[in-house]
C-alpha cells in the first residue's frame, strides 16, 4: 500500500506550525468559521499560500467512521451513537468498512482522507501507529477502544476492562462459583485488559489456583475439552466462564447445546460488550455492558472539540455496568 497522497503535499499541522497556532486554529482560519482573530486568520492564509497548502475539500460537514467489522453488533451500536451524536451538531457520517482486514483498514482510511472528511473515528484499535501518525497531519482522529499505545495527535474512548472483568468475576463468585474459566479468542488490548481483571479478581479472592484463561490460540478447541469436562462431571470442571466478548460467549453457550451442558444448570455463562446479540439467543446472556452508544457520542463530542479549537490530546475511560440476565445461575450443587 502506497501513502503518497498523504506525505507527499503539505499538511495542516505545517501550516499551523509556519503560522504559530494550533492545527484546529489553523482549521477554523483555512474554513472561515468564528473564533480566531483576523490576525491570526492572515498568519494562517499566507502560510497555507507560502506551503502551496490546498483545503482539499475541508468544511464538508462530514465525518469518517472507519469500523473494523459492521457484522459485530458493538461496531453498529457504536456507529448509531455517532451518528445520532454528528446529527445533532449538524454534521453528516461517511462509513467505510474494514472488513476484518488490517491493510484494507488503511485503505479506507485514505479513502475517507480522499473523500475530504473533516474528522475521523476509528472504531479499531487495528491500525497501525504509522497509519494514524499520517492521517492526524490531515485531519482530527479519535480512536474507540484500546490503543498498545497512545498515537500523539489522537483522541481517545474506551470502557475500563479490568474494571468489567471484576464486575462478572464478583457476580459469579457471589453466586457461588469457585472454579472459573477465562476464555478469550485475543491478544489484543481490550481483551488483554479483560484477562488481567479476570485474573487479578480471582487472585484477589483466594481463586488463583481453580481460575483458568483458555485461548486466544486453539480456544475453540479449549472450549470443546471444558464443555467435555463439564459433562462428564470432573472434579476440577469450572462451573463458570466469562468471555472476552459476546460473539465468544455465544461460541459457549452453542457448544454447551451441541454437548448437552445446561446452561446455567451446569454451566454460567458471562460475556463481555452487552450487545444486540445478548439477546438473540437462549438462554439470553449475562454480560458486562459497554455504553456503545455513549461511547460513540463521546467519540463525535471530541472531534467537535477538535473544530473548534482544542489542541490537546483528550481521552474517555467509561466504567461498564453488569446487566446480570437467564446465563447465569447460582452453583451446582
Amino acid at each position: 500500500m502506497t501513502h503518497g497522497p498523504l506525505s507527499s503535499r503539505p499538511t495542516l499541522a505545517q501550516v499551523a506550525r509556519a503560522a504559530g497556532v494550533s492545527p484546529g486554529s489553523a482549521s477554523m482560519a483555512l474554513n472561515d468559521r468564528p473564533g480566531v482573530s483576523r490576525g491570526t486568520r492572515l498568519r494562517v492564509l499566507e502560510a497555507a499560500r507560502h506551503l502551496g497548502y490546498r483545503r482539499r475539500g475541508r468544511g464538508s460537514g462530514l465525518i469518517g467512521v472507519l469500523p473494523t467489522d459492521l457484522g459485530n453488533p458493538y461496531h453498529t451500536d457504536v456507529i448509531a451513537g455517532i451518528e445520532g451524536q454528528a446529527d445533532a451538531l449538524g454534521l453528516g457520517v461517511v462509513i467505510a468498512h474494514g472488513r476484518r482486514d488490517p491493510e484494507h483498514l488503511e485503505a479506507q482510511l485514505q479513502r475517507l482522507l480522499d473523500l475530504g472528511v473533516d474528522g475521523i473515528v476509528a472504531v479499531t484499535t487495528w491500525l497501525r501507529p504509522s497509519a494514524l501518525e499520517r492521517a492526524v497531519q490531515v485531519v482530527p482522529v479519535t480512536v474507540i477502544g484500546r490503543m498498545q499505545d497512545a498515537v500523539p495527535g489522537t483522541d481517545a474512548v474506551r470502557t475500563h476492562d479490568e474494571a468489567g472483568a471484576a464486575l462478572a468475576v464478583r457476580h459469579l463468585v457471589e453466586l457461588g462459583h469457585r472454579r472459573l474459566a477465562h476464555v478469550t479468542l485475543s491478544s489484543r488490548p481490550g481483551p488483554a485488559g479483560r484477562r488481567t481483571g479476570f485474573l487479578a479478581e480471582t487472585e484477589r479472592r483466594g481463586l488463583r489456583g481453580t481460575a483458568t484463561v483458555i485461548g486466544p490460540d486453539r480456544a475453540e478447541d479449549g472450549i470443546t475439552t471444558l464443555l467435555r469436562s463439564v459433562r462428564r462431571g470432573d472434579a476440577d470442571a469450572p462451573t463458570a466462564v466469562f468471555t472476552a466478548n459476546d460473539m465468544a460467549a455465544v461460541s459457549v453457550l452453542h457448544r454447551a447445546a451441541d454437548l448437552g451442558v445446561e446452561v446455567p444448570g451446569r454451566l454460567s455463562v458471562v460475556g463481555y460488550d452487552g450487545s444486540a446479540v445478548a439477546l438473540t439467543v437462549r438462554p439470553h446472556l449475562t454480560s458486562v455492558h459497554q455504553p456503545r452508544g455513549e461511547m460513540g457520542r463521546l467519540a463525535a463530542r471530541m472531534l467537535r472539540e477538535r473544530f473548534e479549537g482544542r489542541g490537546h490530546d483528550t481521552s474517555s475511560v467509561v466504567d461498564p455496568v453488569l446487566h446480570v440476565r437467564a446465563s447465569t445461575g447460582p452453583v451446582p450443587a
